[in-house]
């Protein structure tokens, strides 16, 4: 009988609470995906390090998800909460006629057991077909080869599934009959007569909170912009968040606490259609909703941020790696004069720095040839430079800018040896990679540089018309402003300044670094991993071992870059869509629930000559200001958030974030407008006479 009066209940509400449903769905469905890559990926046919990147990805995805499952179990037990009061006057009419609460908490058993097992099927289900779009975005992200592709379902991401979701639905279970033991007939059957108590607070007060919200949250927001120079804010950024929140919670709360007043005075608008019926349904619950709001807010604040910032990186990374990887690979290595020197304080040499000195004296050809690589038949397009030792710091080329430059700056990190080169090694490279190539009298220098921040910097000095003496003469700058360009292979525009100067001005025993740089002799992908493992195998244990050796290649580069794009951007998409989700649920089950309790006064509204047409703009507009309250000031938030992040961001040669922002938007509004429409139209469909 018991399990007959469940099923019923969950076909009578069905449509009612599609939202509730719909969530507990979709919820599943994203959890089952999340956790299926890994099943997904041992598919793919990639190489070793591009399997290490996805372990990693898992390994944090899986992580991730406990906190997922946290949110994702408050959001169930907030709108089990919402359910309960909803079917209040039904609990006393049980009550009345004799049933136990011990009964009652057995239908709530079998409606949650019914639909748990409902939502976990039918999230499985929609999780399973998502995982392989899933699988062939991975795929895709990684440039894998989708040979031996095949359909594949999870059983250790459905495990996890039914595991975590399981324990939601035994808490809800709990709390389900630990509220009903707490019920009261009187209050059961008067509770939709009840009106949440519209506490009328003092406008004097409100307008002391609202300001001092706002001073906190201005004070937030410079410390996050503007106060980043001057404080060390990345190491400090729980303060402006713990702020934030503060200062979000007092303008709820003083904004809630004054609406009322201020709008019953303004008569045009007040009086004007149901704008007073509408008001005074918004306030009797904005009061008892302020850390919900708040809550809400600070999600959707994260949601917005978060993930332009992720979009942002990953269209960064992929961007930028055709213009900073121009070539195949790139070598480099200290030279005798540079390791000597590193070495003469030691009063004896083991074995190891016996054999990198002696290697430091021969060339990177002759290292790799000796190796058992040969350069001549696996590189093409060879081209040699020097890094040259002029015995000075970045410090020494400030100029009489110098203290203008460390007081405006204090942050700086280029503090250093300076990178020198002479002008016909820099136009090698820059002949291989394309790019502009420069002259210089005997007497004059130049920067180039590809690094935004530093670059402002360098140009301040410049402008300055900053000196500098090297070997007893001095050269003054060529231009008043860095040129662009670069040497060192890498995913973004890193460098911070090169010092380009005439071939007479160094000489060949200041020389600290050589380098190399070249392509595959190769035409194919293939033929290219294949001289990179064969270039892995000749130096494996050579770096720092018996020479001093290095190198960077295209292919690593571009797998990490990959490997960290995806990383960043499947946490935060994962992040993203439950944060958003959990939002729209809990406001649109807070407004599904009032709108059941509020039907006998829109039923009193119609008593009086309000045509249906009103009555629902008046439910659109109380709908429409609920959902836009937090989203406005969460948007708000974002706006200094994303330049917080675009700062960061821009210290690591990253570019700006202003298309991924549009789509960003673009999908919150998807999520969180469908959300308000779906909500919209049940609400009106529950305050329909005859229901």
């Amino acid at each position: 009988m018991l399990f007959k009066i469940s099923l019923k209940n969950i076909r009578k509400s069905f449509k009612d609470y599609t939202v509730y449903f719909f969530t507990l769905i979709l919820g599943v469905a994203i959890f089952y995906v999340f956790n299926a890559i890994d099943s997904q990926s041992v598919m793919l046919d990639v190489r070793a390090n591009v399997m290490d990147i996805i372990k990693l990805m898992n390994d944090m995805l899986s992580g991730v998800s406990v906190f997922v499952s946290c949110i994702l179990g408050f959001l169930i037990i907030y709108a089990s909460r919402f359910l309960i009061k909803r079917r209040n006057k039904e609990f006393g009419i049980y009550l009345t006629l004799g049933m136990s609460k011990r009964k009652i908490s057995a239908i709530l058993f079998f409606e949650t057991l019914l639909i748990g097992i409902v939502s976990l099927v039918a999230g499985l289900v929609i999780g399973t077909i998502l995982s392989q779009f899933m699988s062939v975005l991975v795929a895709n992200m990684f440039d894998a080869d989708m040979t031996k592709f095949k359909f594949v379902f999870s059983m250790k991401a459905c495990v996890k599934t039914l595991i975590y979701f399981a324990i939601m639905y035994v808490l809800v279970m709990i709390f389900n009959t630990f509220s009903i033991s707490r019920c009261k007939l009187i209050d059961l059957l008067n509770a939709g007569k009840k009106t949440e108590k519209v506490t009328m607070k003092n406008p004097v007060i409100c307008t002391i909170v609202f300001v001092i919200g706002v001073g906190i949250l201005s004070y937030a927001y410079w410390m996050v912009t503007r106060g980043v120079e001057s404080i060390n804010i990345v190491d400090k950024i729980g303060v402006p968040i713990a702020l934030g929140c503060v200062a979000t919670f007092l303008i709820f709360w003083s904004v809630s606490g004054f609406m009322i007043r201020i709008f019953t005075s303004i008569k045009s608008v007040y009086y004007k259609g149901v704008n007073s019926f509408v008001l005074r349904q918004f306030c009797s619950k904005i009061n008892t909703t302020v850390f919900s709001t708040t809550v809400i807010c600070i999600m959707l604040f994260i949601t917005i941020s978060v993930l332009s910032a992720a979009l942002s990186m990953k269209d960064s990374l992929s961007k930028t790696l055709s213009e900073t990887c121009p070539m195949d690979i790139q070598f480099s290595k200290y030279t005798y004069s540079a390791l000597s020197d590193a070495y003469e304080s030691s009063e004896e040499l083991s074995d190891k720095d016996k054999a990198m000195l002696e290697d430091s004296k021969l060339s990177i050809r002759e290292t790799l040839n000796n190796n058992g690589f040969d350069i001549d038949k696996y590189l093409k397009n060879v081209t040699e430079y020097n890094i040259y030792n002029v015995g000075m710091s970045t410090e020494d080329t400030l100029g009489n800018m110098k203290d203008e430059i460390l007081e405006k700056y204090p942050n700086i990190m280029f503090l250093g040896m300076p990178t020198v080169m002479t002008v016909s090694d820099y136009n090698r490279i820059a002949l291989a990679y394309g790019n502009e190539t420069y002259s210089l009298n005997d007497d004059e220098y130049m920067i180039v540089a590809d690094f935004k921040n530093e670059i402002e910097i360098r140009n301040v000095v410049l402008e300055s018309g900053a000196t500098f003496n090297v070997n007893g003469k001095t050269y003054k700058p060529k231009y008043s402003e860095c040129k662009d360009g670069f040497i060192e292979l890498s995913s973004q525009h890193i460098n911070d300044g090169i010092f380009i100067l005439p071939d007479n001005a160094v000489n060949a025993d200041q020389i600290r670094k050589t380098g190399l740089v070249a392509d595959y002799n190769a035409d194919t992908r293939a033929e290219k991993y294949e001289i990179e493992d064969k270039l892995n195998a000749a130096l494996k244990g050579v770096f720092n071992n018996t020479s001093e050796i290095s190198y960077n290649s295209r292919i690593d580069i571009a797998e990490a870059s990959v490997g960290l794009g995806a990383l960043v951007t499947f946490i935060a998409l994962y992040l993203g869509v439950i944060f958003l989700i959990s939002s729209a649920a809990i406001l649109a089950l807070k407004e599904l629930s009032d709108s059941a309790d509020n039907k006998e006064r829109y039923g009193m509204i119609r008593k009086i000559g309000v045509d249906e047409r009103m009555i629902d703009m008046a439910l659109f507009k109380q709908i429409g200001i609920f959902f836009a309250f937090p989203l406005i000031l969460a948007l708000i938030h974002s706006v200094f958030g994303i330049k917080f992040i675009n700062i960061i961001l821009a210290t690591m040669g990253m570019s700006s974030m202003a298309a991924s922002i549009g789509l960003t938007l673009a999908f919150v509004a998807v999520i969180y407008g469908g959300y308000f429409l779906i909500t919209y139209l049940c609400s009106r469909s529950i305050i329909k006479p005859g229901r």
